[in-house]
């Protein structure tokens, strides 16, 4: 089969919800600077997905789908928690402390090529001409996305070369995790209460190691700072997740990385909104070529084998 014979019904399934994540993610940028300060970036990982835990267990309950789990999903859900919910967002929480949101946000959109790769030699994802095309143009945007942002970076070259490696790591852990998704170990376990679960298995990870860094919970009462919370849990962990991996099911890892190249755009425009971001030609050069890339990478919208 080529890779215009999916139905349009497919098409659909996989343009919404991916068209919910990104523009969720798009905003956690933003949220997620506002965390930063009083509490520990590990605490406030912790309670995000303490948060997200409940909600998908509680969604799980209503639904009427029980945790069930032998060794082998028990040791899924372990490696799951300790690389999307423990390793990534502790890096990414931690990278903010020494570059803008936005380049940490850029540097992440790097995902789509550790997916591409770990996708081929894992999952046998077939890597279609237009995907390699529609990759090459995004990562033109990225690359002048990144040009931009290192430029309007007020720290110096060691605190961004610090944060850029940070971010890097939890990159890799991401893309470990995504391939991870598309097993067929993944496709034996109801998604939602095995997300639940690592969720929860990550909190306890995370308040672990924000013990031993920092010592007992801190948290901030500050309203902001908890409707962010509420804000990181339910929507951009327990919600965008599901619809994610979803999605990554589907199309396989390379291709539901794409999110994460128009992430930074999405952050970007709502910047433009609600802090008053002004576009140079650079960073609108970069934001049309990744819109160009995800177009057509997207429009061959072949089911992973």
């Amino acid at each position: 089969m080529n890779d215009t014979e999916a139905p349009q019904p497919s098409r659909l399934a996989v343009l919404l919800p991916f068209a919910i994540v990104t523009l969720i993610w798009g905003s956690t940028w933003i949220v997620i600077r506002d965390q930063l300060g009083t509490v520990p970036p590990s605490w406030s990982v912790s309670y995000r997905f303490l948060i997200a835990g409940i909600g998908m267990l509680a969604y799980a309950a209503w639904r009427g789908e029980r945790i069930v789990l032998d060794a082998r999903g028990w040791a899924f859900a372990g490696a799951l928690a300790v690389l999307q919910f423990c390793l990534n967002f502790n890096f990414v929480y931690r990278a903010e402390d020494h570059i803008t949101s936005g380049l940490v946000a850029v540097v992440f959109a790097l995902l789509l090529v550790p997916n591409a790769i770990l996708g081929r030699i894992f999952l046998g994802t077939q890597l279609g001409p237009r995907l390699l095309v529609g990759s090459g143009v995004a990562m033109a945007g990225v690359a002048l996305l990144f040009v931009h942002e290192a430029r309007v970076d007020p720290n110096g070259p060691a605190e961004s070369m610090i944060g850029i490696g940070i971010t890097m790591m939890g990159v890799l852990a991401a893309s470990i995790a995504n391939v991870l998704q598309g097993t067929q170990t993944a496709r034996r376990y109801p998604m939602v209460p095995m997300l639940g679960v690592a969720m929860l298995i990550g909190a306890g990870v995370d308040a672990m190691i924000a013990w031993t860094l920092h010592g007992p919970p801190v948290i901030e009462w500050r309203a902001g700072y908890l409707f962010g919370l509420l804000y990181l849990g339910v929507f951009a962990s327990a919600i965008a997740f599901t619809l994610y991996f979803g999605v990554l099911r589907i199309i396989g890892p390379a291709k539901a990385a794409y999110s994460s190249v128009i992430v930074p755009v999405i952050a970007m425009l709502l910047s433009t909104l609600f802090e008053g971001y002004r576009w140079s030609p650079l960073a609108a050069g970069g934001a049309v070529l990744a819109m160009m890339g995800l177009v057509i990478a997207l429009s061959a919208s072949k089911p992973a084998r």
